[in-house]
Formats: structure tokens, C-alpha cells, sequence
């Protein structure tokens, strides 16, 4: 199953981006940031504005899902 808060975090953290920067970019609080890194799933709109932000296409994890059956 796809966490994709986890992977979320270890983008920007492979990025070296903070939760205040992703946040500022986002535009929502520091401590939602923390929120979303927990969250197993993940509102369509807010995913894409966080695959703009860090310019990762995070929607590909769930056509992996789709189209491979994992």
C-alpha cells in the first residue's frame, strides 16, 4: 500500500526543503505539513499543489497501483 505522506517527506527532504518552506508553498500552517506526513492518503487537490511545488509528479504512485495491480 502506498503511504504517501511518507513519500511526500522523503522528496523534500531529498530536495533538503523544510516543513515551513513546503508549507509557505502550499500556502497552509507549518504543523499541517507535519499532519500530511502521517496521512496514508491524500486529497487530490492538495497533492497536486504539493507535486507542483517540489515539481514531482506524486499522482505516479497510484497509477503504478492501478495499472500493475500491486
Amino acid at each position: 500500500m502506498i503511504h504517501i505522506g511518507k513519500l511526500i517527506e522523503e522528496e523534500m527532504l531529498r530536495q533538503e526543503r523544510t516543513p515551513a518552506w513546503l508549507a509557505r508553498k502550499i500556502n497552509c500552517a507549518r504543523p499541517n505539513v507535519y499532519y500530511i506526513f502521517r496521512q496514508e492518503s491524500i486529497n487530490t487537490d492538495l497533492l497536486l499543489r504539493i507535486s507542483q511545488a517540489l515539481k514531482k509528479d506524486f499522482f505516479q504512485y497510484y497509477s503504478v497501483v492501478v495499472f500493475d495491480g500491486v
